[in-house]
């Protein structure tokens, strides 16, 4: 077949004669121990070269081969076939090229796309920064981490803003990543910066995007979040699909709070935690950005402070998360890893469960059984003694009774009475 298809190929030029001291250094290195890279870099000669050297006796001055090269027709059509029909894959298109009869390594249909490919990955990790107006854009997003509390490792989600204009950060310490961290931990966002921005841009989560058409690029907001966008008068915006570093000054932003504010830490409890972050935010908004040159609490108070919109008078619930639950045999129901007490007379029934920003309320069909302050603690108890008294034995103590008294059928009490 290759005889036959000789127009698929341009004949192999001369490969020059290795010299048989090169050949033998190279064999001298590799008894050493030396890796064919680090001899292909102190001999001045191709890594393949060594590596063929190494694997077969090859005898000193001996011409080697080169590899073979398409015609510039068939690079062409390889390169087109690339494009379009294989969609960026050369296995496709060494599989077409063979169907039409042509016989052809795998290896060299992936040098003749190779340039085509390298193109496409310099198009798609180019990126334009752009640069937003004061007040006009905060990212969100969410990052984890193993975080030790109380002797503990706990992943912790973090939730992290940035204002795009001052490089202001926030950061909020979560036990989840829901929809309501999400509302929770944006509205304390806008209060710890004292106003609103106009677009808030965060990615696909799907706590906050139902779909996208990519066809037409219309993106389907979750109902509760768009609620919520619409309580605080902003306008909420996805990146495109595998394209986090559209929102790049937040992906920066979890990477240094994770790298800089939690890295080698531990904490005695979660609220410990939650204080050092709040530290951690005032010292990181007085360091010189590597981008603006300055400080971001600098930018925001002199530009930014003033273009953001007023905080809403009266904002919505942020979290109303609801839960079904079952009381366990200890009278406990488990929330977010939180234990909470509840009557014990309902062991082994269902529960609802009702959370807010501050407080846990349980339900009992239509009647609030148990009210609790919620706790943000990993694996803590709450308990509310009057759901759990009945489970305790009350024991009265006894008279000490003397063993010669009884015999006779007195007491002690009996002899008292007579004195007094």
């Amino acid at each position: 077949m290759e005889l036959e298809r000789r127009d698929l190929v341009v004949p192999a030029p001369e490969v020059p004669v290795v010299e048989g001291e090169i050949v033998t250094a190279i064999r001298e290195l590799a008894e050493r121990g030396w890796g064919s890279k680090a001899i292909a870099r102190e001999l001045g000669v191709a890594r393949n070269t060594v590596r063929r050297y190494r694997r077969h006796p090859v005898v000193a001055g001996q011409q080697v081969r080169a590899a073979r090269r398409l015609t510039e027709d068939v690079v062409r059509e390889a390169q087109a076939l690339y494009r379009t029909v294989a969609e960026h894959n050369a296995v496709v298109v060494h599989r077409l090229l063979r169907d039409d009869g042509r016989t052809i390594g795998l290896r060299t249909v992936q040098r003749a796309v190779a340039p085509v490919r390298q193109a496409q990955r310099a198009a798609d990790v180019a990126t334009v920064r752009v640069e937003t107006a004061p007040g006009a854009q905060m990212q969100i997003d969410f990052g984890e981490k193993r975080v030790g509390i109380a002797g503990t490792a706990i992943t912790v989600f973090l939730l992290v803003a940035v204002l795009s204009y001052s490089r202001r950060t926030f950061v909020k310490a979560f036990l989840h990543e829901r929809q309501d961290d999400w509302r929770e931990g944006i509205a304390a966002a806008f209060t710890h910066f004292g106003g609103v921005v106009a677009t808030l841009l965060g990615d696909n989560a799907r706590a906050l995007v139902r779909g996208r058409d990519r066809a037409t690029g219309t993106v389907t907001f979750h109902p509760g979040y768009l609620a919520f966008c619409r309580d605080w008068d902003v306008q909420p915006r996805a990146c495109a699909p595998y394209r986090a570093r559209t929102k790049g000054k937040v992906e920066s932003g979890v990477k240094f709070v994770k790298r800089n504010a939690l890295a080698g830490r531990t904490f005695a409890s979660f609220t410990a935690l939650e204080q050092h972050l709040a530290q951690w935010m005032d010292e990181a908004d007085q360091r010189v950005h590597g981008t603006t040159h300055e400080r971001p609490c600098d930018r925001f108070v002199g530009e930014e402070q003033t273009a953001l919109r007023a905080l809403p008078a009266r904002p919505l619930p942020r979290r109303e998360q609801r839960q079904r639950r079952r009381v366990a045999s200890d009278a406990f129901v488990d929330v977010e890893t939180v234990r909470y007490s509840v009557p014990y007379q309902l062991v082994r029934d269902h529960v609802e469960v009702a959370i807010d920003e501050q407080t846990v309320r349980i339900f009992h069909g239509t009647a609030l059984v148990a009210t609790h302050a919620r706790s943000r603690e990993p694996f803590a108890r709450i308990v509310e003694p009057s759901h759990l008294a009945g489970l305790w034995r009350v024991t009265t103590p006894r008279e000490p009774v003397d063993s010669t008294l009884s015999a006779l059928g007195r007491s002690l009490a009996e002899y008292e009475a007579v004195i007094r």
